[in-house]
């Protein structure tokens, strides 16, 4: 495609030179997630103070110009909390939507092209697992074998990998019974030539969507875990934690209660917002 004389400036800048028109909604999700993202690798080297130690002899301290987002309930700087909490929040659910999503995934694709007793038996074990309460389901967990990193991970990933496994199984379905696919299974084609080259270019857009959606709700019940005490475990902190350690301060209208909730919601929203207005491909003008 060529660039018309009377294409113009604007046109260029919101991406009808690159194919895709940007949603200004969805490059301020966009915006926000990356921020947070910058934040999660950068914390140890922006937190103002070290954040275990005891800095303002006022616990639930306003915010001033030392503290920016006050204190917390021992007196430490909520700032420092909130910037390393990011790591955790973010990274923790990063690591487990990846892993669920990738599992369940590939496992949708392969039931879905296999077929016959090993459909079967994935979909009725996953349906099984898919039933018990996700919050229930991490409880038991967390608390039969303890709260670590890897188990957290490890938890919320097989929460949401049947989720995952039934999104991506109902799109191969649908992909494995077009003729495309049955002229190649004629060539001779492998059923993992037919995964990897056949069905997963054609359910990749919706894929990437629902990996956005499973991310804000690995946020929610990781945040949700250790409100509970059953997160990410002192001294460390995520963000839920923090709302949790900081409860007490809720009558008060401390900002050590408020700000952790508000990074949550910021996150979270976001991510829905993003998904809303994911870039739209433009036909070409020549057409």
């Amino acid at each position: 495609m060529t660039m018309t004389h009377s294409e113009t400036k604007s046109d260029r800048i919101s991406g009808t030179r690159l194919g895709y028109r940007f949603n200004i909604i969805g490059m301020v999700g966009l915006s926000v997630i990356l921020f947070w993202a910058l934040i999660a690798i950068l914390a140890p080297l922006i937190v103002p103070y070290p954040v275990g130690e005891i800095v303002d002899l006022d616990y639930f301290g306003p915010m001033s110009r030392d503290f920016w987002l006050g204190s917390d309930y021992l007196g430490r700087d909520m700032l420092s909390r909130i910037l390393m909490g990011a790591r955790y929040t973010v990274g923790l659910s990063l690591a487990a939507v990846t892993i669920a999503c990738f599992s369940g995934v590939m496992l949708g694709m392969i039931a879905a092209v296999a077929g016959g007793w090993l459909d079967t038996v994935l979909s009725r074990f996953l349906d099984a697992l898919n039933s018990i309460p996700s919050k229930l389901f991490g409880l038991v967990v967390v608390a039969a074998v303890g709260s670590s990193i890897p188990v957290l991970i490890l938890t919320l990933s097989v929460i949401y990998i049947p989720g995952a496994y039934r999104f991506a199984r109902a799109l191969a379905v649908n992909i494995n019974a077009m003729d495309f696919i049955t002229v190649a299974r004629i060539r001779g084609e492998s059923t993992l030539y037919l995964i990897r080259s056949e069905i997963l270019p054609n359910i990749v857009g919706p894929v990437l969507a629902d990996l956005g959606i499973r991310f804000v709700f690995i946020v929610l019940l990781l945040s949700g875990l250790s409100f509970l005490g059953l997160g990410v475990q002192p001294p460390y902190a995520d963000w839920g934690a923090l709302v949790r350690e900081n409860i007490g301060g809720l009558p008060f209208g401390a900002p050590a209660v408020m700000a952790p909730s508000f990074a949550i919601a910021s996150l979270t929203i976001s991510v829905n917002l993003l998904i809303d207005n994911l870039p739209k491909k433009i036909r070409d003008r020549s057409e």
